[in-house]
């Protein structure tokens, strides 16, 4: 069966390569932010997984809770501690950060950045809720500069993910790495965007990890991915064409249902049986 791929730069294809084997698999995925558009999560959706999303913008959280029902959806940050947040939103982006400075440097470049005020939980007392007994297969952290506070938050001896990947761009500080190596973790692959990361019980699986996706992986890209050839003007002109098509129909299901419609007909049946 041909994998879709969701995710930005590959890693859906990476895991699942890593992780076919599995049944019924679980994930946890901070920074969740759009249930479909570059999702790592969504292809392990549709393929029988399920996991918990954490997310605090309210405009992905509703989008998840009505796309992904089997999920856990919290509409939180990770953090250290459970307190309240001030947390910078950019809406229709994957930038929204906790990080000042890096809100800063966004709205210094002309961006919409909105600050609100979030809850937040550690991941250990997520796990410890939603996650007992189960098997964590991967743990995705995608939280623009806000990594250190959510993995101080986890507890590791206790929740061993498999593999986590953490977003973490070439031009990023890692100083809190040691927090992951120091707990059993070796670091096994940077793509560019991400670090992975394998559980010491769990190092068997880094030869999946060796080379980079490839034919053999029989993966396709989602419609509409970035590396996908380009939607051409005809699907556009059908899409839209599609849209007015399904919008005329409901208007004609509304003057269907409406009393001056019903009038009409009987007056002329009415007319009919005269």
């Amino acid at each position: 069966m041909t994998f879709i791929s969701y995710a930005q730069n590959f890693e859906d294809i990476r895991l699942w390569r890593a992780l076919k084997t599995v049944e019924n698999g679980f994930y946890i995925d901070v920074g969740a932010n759009d249930p479909t558009h570059d999702s790592v999560t969504k292809a392990f959706y549709d393929n029988g997984w399920t996991g918990i999303n954490v997310e605090p913008m309210p405009n992905y959280f509703e989008a998840l809770s009505q796309q992904r029902p089997k999920d856990i959806n919290l509409q939180c940050a990770a953090g250290e501690s459970a307190d309240e947040l001030t947390f910078y939103g950019i809406a229709g982006t994957g930038l929204s950060t906790l990080d000042p400075a890096m809100a800063k440097l966004h709205r210094d470049a002309g961006m919409d950045v909105r600050n609100q005020t979030i809850k937040s939980r550690t991941l250990a007392s997520i796990c410890e809720q939603h996650a007992q007994g189960r098997a964590i297969h991967f743990l995705k952290i995608d939280v623009e500069g806000h990594e250190e506070t959510v993995l101080r938050g986890m507890d590791f001896s206790q929740w061993r993910p498999w593999v986590i990947l953490i977003e973490t761009p070439w031009a990023r500080d890692q100083a809190w790495e040691t927090l992951v190596t120091d707990a059993g973790y070796h670091s096994i692959l940077f793509d560019g965007i991400n670090t992975y990361y394998l559980a010491e019980e769990h190092l068997n699986l880094k030869p999946a990890f060796d080379i980079p996706p490839c034919n053999l992986d029989e993966f396709q890209f989602c419609k509409g991915h970035k590396f996908s050839h380009p939607v051409s003007d005809a699907e556009h002109q059908l899409a839209a064409a599609l849209q007015r098509a399904e919008q005329a129909e409901a208007q004609l299901r509304a003057m269907q249902n409406s009393r001056t419609w019903q009038a009409i007909q009987k007056l002329k049946k009415t007319l009919l049986r005269a």
